[in-house]
């Protein structure tokens, strides 16, 4: 089960519009109970002009622009504009500073009347106690804001002492307004902690079987990839949540009984899937091996080029085992890119292949004149076959888009380029490829591979994935060894790494319920 609950965020996008969302409501309340307090000095006053202070307009002054600025930050900005994390942070900074900056001022200029000081003390400890229970925030950040907001208030209690006139003598008034201070910020820095910690502990007692997601990792057009850990075996875990409304019900349920049959392969150069099911709301997600320190071929050639030939046919041979015992299990990949072939390190064996997204196709959609029809695939890397006649993809399908992902290695060129995904996906139906030697040296041997898993006719093209192997490895070695590899690796510098420790908040997602869908 996703569980987005008001203690656990989905991701950061959620989490900066929850914490303005709490915001507002903070000024909201905060707000209405200054007007309640400003109303409540003119009818008492109004009543009991005697005991009014001699500068109060000045206090009136100085309520009245404080809530004009509230209610800009509020009504103009929190309510009407998606602000980012550290305009959110500044907003909060200055309403805790402000507020009792103005509170220590009317305490001060209302000197003669002496509860006054008593009563903006106290309304200085509500706004920052008030903060705690409503702001989202650390107990750290809570002790440092509200430390802050307290210094006007520390500054007014020594003007007061000296030149206020209070019953109670100088230093006992000083020592009572620090220690109710000090208490509030304790207080309100205590409140924070325990209520994250009160959300983290609720989220735990209700789950079981848990994994705890950490970051976002990736994200595509049907669903995200997050970095996750497992609650009790602290493995790092890829979890990926795929939602109806992205995917449509029809692949929705395909999928899901794809990654049931995908869960059961162990290829080492398939992606080993842990677990899948799908909640009570719709999101499908499935729990897979965690390849941090890699990168996909996307950005292998977008980052560092084309790649030597050699290292070309040991990638393509390691997605050929993948699928050989894919294929033969009667999973078709359909949608095999560049961006779904991650390169890693395992253990020590540099240029390892993962072959990840088993069944996760995209939709692209011609209008033909007449009807629509739906390809199921990447454009770049669709087979023709995919484009004529949909319900024809089989094993074959796969070989073609492997063929176009070594062109796109060797070259750094996909086989066709287009205006349109349509005028791609035509021309993999008519188009002849520019062989790839046009661009860069390539063995003949390898080229011919190449061209022949281009063929446009699936009978035309390898048997199988395990006859399109064994040709890769019958080719001559070439200048890529695994001393080659290891000293690539021993530079390269990954994006994602796996963190050592949990932020404070976190999200929870539940796959207690595997098989609650396996008969969608």
């Amino acid at each position: 089960m996703v569980r987005a609950t008001w203690g656990a965020p989905a991701n950061e996008e959620e989490a900066r519009a929850y914490l303005q969302t709490r915001l507002t409501v903070l000024f909201k309340l905060m707000f209405w109970s200054i007007v309640a307090l400003l109303a409540l000095l003119l009818v008492m006053y109004g009543a009991y002009p005697a005991i009014e202070p001699r500068w109060n307009s000045y206090v009136y002054a100085i309520f009245t622009a404080g809530l004009s600025l509230m209610a800009f930050l509020w009504r103009g900005l929190l309510l009407r504009r998606t602000l980012a994390f550290a305009q959110l942070h500044a907003i909060d900074l200055t309403y805790s500073i402000g507020t009792n900056a103005c509170i220590a001022t009317c305490a001060v200029i209302s000197y003669d009347f002496r509860p006054a000081a008593y009563v903006c003390l106290l309304y200085s400890c509500f706004t920052v106690l008030t903060r705690a229970l409503i702001v989202p925030s650390t107990g750290k950040r809570t002790a440092i804001v509200t430390s802050l907001a307290n210094a006007p208030v520390a500054v007014s209690a020594i003007v007061l002492a000296i030149h206020g006139g209070q019953e109670i003598p100088g230093p006992g008034f000083i020592v009572g307004y620090f220690q109710l201070g000090v208490v509030a910020v304790l207080l309100s820095a205590a409140g924070s902690r325990i209520i994250y910690g009160l959300r983290s502990q609720v989220s735990a007692a209700q789950q079981l079987g848990q994994y705890t997601l950490i970051k976002k990792i990736g994200e595509g057009g049907m669903g995200a990839v997050y970095l996750a850990r497992h609650v009790m075996l602290r493995r790092p875990t890829a979890v990926k949540l795929l939602r109806p409304d992205r995917v449509g019900a029809d692949n929705l349920a395909r999928f899901e009984r794809e990654v049931q049959h995908t869960s059961q392969l162990t290829h080492p150069n398939t992606v080993a899937v842990y677990d899948y099911g799908r909640s009570p709301d719709g999101v499908f997600y499935y729990a897979m091996e965690y390849l941090g320190g890699g990168i996909d071929l996307e950005n292998l050639v977008r980052e560092h080029g084309a790649q030597p030939a050699g290292r070309v046919v040991q990638i393509l041979a390691q997605v050929c085992g993948a699928l050989a015992e894919a294929h033969e299990r009667g999973i078709i990949h359909r949608d095999i890119k560049p961006a779904n072939i991650i390169l890693c390190q395992r253990g020590i064996v540099p240029d390892v292949v993962k072959l990840v997204d088993f069944g996760l196709v995209k939709q692209i959609t011609a209008d033909t004149g007449q009807s629509t029809q739906v390809i199921l695939g990447t454009p770049a890397y669709v087979a023709p076959e995919a484009v004529t006649d949909p319900s024809t993809i089989g094993p074959a399908s796969d070989l073609y888009a492997l063929g176009a992902v070594g062109y796109f290695l060797l070259t750094g060129r996909r086989v066709f380029e287009g205006k349109t995904a349509v005028d791609v996906c035509v021309q993999h139906v008519t188009a002849t490829p520019i062989p790839p030697s046009t661009y860069v040296a390539v063995p003949a041997a390898l080229e011919a591979i190449i061209a022949r898993c281009l063929f446009k006719q699936p009978g035309d093209r390898f048997a199988d994935a395990r006859s399109l192997g064994r040709a890769l490895a019958a080719l001559e070695p070439t200048a890529w060894a695994e001393d080659d590899a290891t000293r690539w690796w021993s530079t390269f510098r990954p994006r994602d790494t796996m963190t050592t420790s949990a932020p404070p908040e976190l999200i929870t997602v539940d796959l207690v319920n595997r098989n609650t869908g396996a008969s969608a």
